[in-house]
């Protein structure tokens, strides 16, 4: 079953347009405040590439020397605060990615439901004794096509803020609701089109939030919270998630009568995915030949010897063009390149072009801060192709690289092996 959301009809007064008036004003406003968030994300997006770096460098390295058993405890005691604040600084740049949408994310067709019902331990230790949560959950939910851990995200913001809104305590409700949406309703939220979609409720009775809050609340770094408690990323991490996603987020709230974020993820016709728990497993790592490409000298300098140290030979270069020729010298097979994806001269999606064209065997893995192309992430997904977020841990890269060798290749039709290299078929 499904809820229609409908715009409002207003029948103006005889030889009055007031009633048109106010929803064309509204309609303008909503349209200015999309514009000003679509440039804030440009600007946000813009600026983590180069820190991405230079955090990758400093977790990396963290990370190495905390492995050293000859290291003196005062000296480990500072390098696990470097490596802690770090961790502090990638969740900012995510954060902020999120936002400017420009993180690139693995959809896949999720059960909202079954999201719900997964983090609900999760939040209520989050939310506290003093917050109870009730979970409204739709019958024949349809599934949406989303990254299940920015979802999860998502839950977890909108959670902590409603209490947030309740000190003294109070309720939250998760309500979720199959919707369909017309063209007036749509017009009201632009980005948003008439349609089936799933509706995801988060509401309290909480302080509520006024006009000009709500004008600014998505914003990255805004906070009515008091110093210290909050990045002020939390809703515009919200806000990133959900756009990225293909949905729209209205906000429903009176000022001492509670708040309300409804968000409206488009419906899809997928089954919904089985997701496996992770397990923590030793490190693998390989003898293969890989072909390292980043720009950023101290960053490729660190990835080339986290590589060396699982066993890998790795031949490196900050030029995609000198790394193409190496490539072509190359005596043996070399079943994976790992490449940036911003660089100067050739992005890594032209050269892992130009590669596949007389290397077909060789895997490419991209890595980078920021999807600088808009369509970038579906160019990186595929049978013989992977992505990695920077700023990326120790454990992140090996584990990546490994499930990436360890795939089946795939060739185009006429494509012809380098000597020594070893396809492995599917089925």
């Amino acid at each position: 079953m499904s809820i229609a959301l409908k715009g409002e009809k207003r029948v103006p007064r005889t030889g009055s347009d007031r009633g048109q008036r106010k929803d064309a004003d509204e309609s303008e406003e909503r349209l200015r405040q999309a514009q000003k968030m679509e440039a804030v994300g440009q600007l946000a997006g813009g600026v983590v590439h180069d820190f991405n770096n230079l955090l990758e460098v400093i977790l990396g390295y963290s990370e190495i020397l905390e492995g050293q058993e000859a290291l003196p405890e005062p000296a480990r005691k500072m390098i696990a605060e470097i490596h802690k604040a770090g961790i502090s600084a990638r969740k900012l740049t995510q954060g902020l990615l999120a936002f400017s949408r420009r993180r690139v994310l693995p959809p896949v067709a999720l059960d909202l439901n079954e999201t719900v019902a997964r983090m609900a331990t999760i939040l209520n230790r989050m939310v506290g004794d003093h917050v109870e949560l009730v979970h409204v959950l739709g019958k024949n939910l349809g599934a949406i096509k989303a990254d299940a851990g920015q979802v999860e995200q998502v839950l977890m913001n909108l959670a902590i803020n409603a209490r947030d809104a309740m000190p003294e305590g109070g309720i939250i409700r998760i309500e979720t609701a199959n919707i369909e949406i017309d063209d007036a309703y749509a017009r009201k939220y632009p980005g948003t089109a008439p349609g089936p979609y799933v509706m995801l409720t988060v509401s309290d009775a909480g302080t509520g939030i006024d006009a000009e809050t709500q004008s600014r609340m998505f914003e990255p770094f805004f906070s009515t919270k008091a110093s210290g408690r909050g990045t002020g990323l939390g809703l515009s991490t919200v806000y990133g998630i959900v756009r990225q996603s293909g949905g729209a987020i209205a906000v429903h709230s009176v000022p001492g009568s509670g708040t309300a974020f409804k968000i409206h993820f488009p419906r899809c016709d997928q089954s919904p995915v089985v997701l496996q728990q992770n397990r923590a497993m030793p490190l693998p790592g390989g003898t293969e030949t890989i072909l390292l490409v980043e720009d950023a000298v101290p960053l490729r300098v660190l990835t080339r010897r986290i590589l060396e140290d699982c066993g890998y030979k790795v031949f490196d270069s900050g030029d995609p063009v000198e790394a193409l020729r190496m490539a072509e010298q190359c005596p043996g097979p070399l079943p994976l390149m790992i490449t940036d994806v911003v660089m100067p001269g050739l992005s890594g999606f032209d050269l892992a072009q130009r590669l596949a064209a007389f290397r077909p065997e060789t895997r490419v893995l991209y890595a980078s801060g920021c999807g600088d192309d808009s369509n970038g992430h579906l160019r990186a997904q595929g049978q013989n192709y992977a992505f990695l977020e920077k700023p990326f841990t120790r454990e992140d890269l090996v584990r990546k690289v490994r499930e990436l060798l360890d795939s089946p290749i795939r060739l185009a039709p006429g494509a012809a092996l380098a000597p020594g290299s070893t396809l492995y078929r599917c089925g």
